[in-house]
């Protein structure tokens, strides 16, 4: 069976208009909520939510961030697909957490999260893990290097103690962009000129 999609001439009109509304919408909240930037990798999308500000400036504070980025440490790297429902999935959770103003006090990292940071940890280091050259591993500590994880040693690797939203009171992050476009900032601006 096929459905009929053309609505009847008395509703053309009122369907064109709430067409044209929710996609005014969709394309409005793609806008103001940057979500072009989460395709992207760079760290400062990170602090498009305010309560990330912390772990932002303590990676900017720390030897990875002369060599990565967010997403090279939390997002699989298995292949495309994977990485992009990875960031996807996760991303809808934060924003959803974000937007409904849920976002705890302290940021645990997730079990899924966890175990995608420890990939790349080992990704990253592997020499480090199996390197047979150091003479002074015994096998039950080569054994120790294999089967944890990294942040069972390194938890502060490279985010150091983040206890809580008040971890980094001073930090410097970059602000987050002004969602109005160019030619509204400027109008504004100039009717604020004209005010003084």
């Amino acid at each position: 069976m096929f459905i009929k999609l053309i609505p009847p001439d008395r509703w053309k009109l009122p369907v064109i208009i709430v067409s044209g509304i929710f996609t005014g919408l969709v394309f409005f909240l793609f806008y103001i909520s940057k979500a072009s930037s989460y395709l992207g990798d760079k760290p400062e999308t990170c602090v498009n939510c305010h309560i990330m500000a912390p772990q932002y400036a303590t990676w900017y504070h720390s030897a990875h961030r002369m060599k990565t980025n967010c997403n090279d440490c939390h997002v699989p790297h298995d292949n495309l697909i994977s990485k992009y429902y990875f960031k996807a999935r996760d991303g809808l959770r934060h924003a959803t957490v974000f937007t409904l103003r849920r976002e705890p006090q302290v940021i645990y990292i997730k079990e899924e999260g966890a175990m995608a940071v420890h990939r790349n940890c080992v990704r990253c280091h592997s020499d480090l893990i199996t390197d047979n050259r150091l003479l002074t591993i015994n096998s039950e500590l080569m054994k120790n290097r294999i089967s944890r994880r990294c942040s069972d040693c390194h938890r502060e690797t490279p985010h150091g103690r983040i206890n809580s939203l008040s971890a980094v009171p001073w930090a410097r992050v970059p602000l987050p962009e002004s969602p109005l476009p160019q030619w509204l900032r400027t109008e504004k601006q100039a009717e604020r000129k004209q005010k003084f």
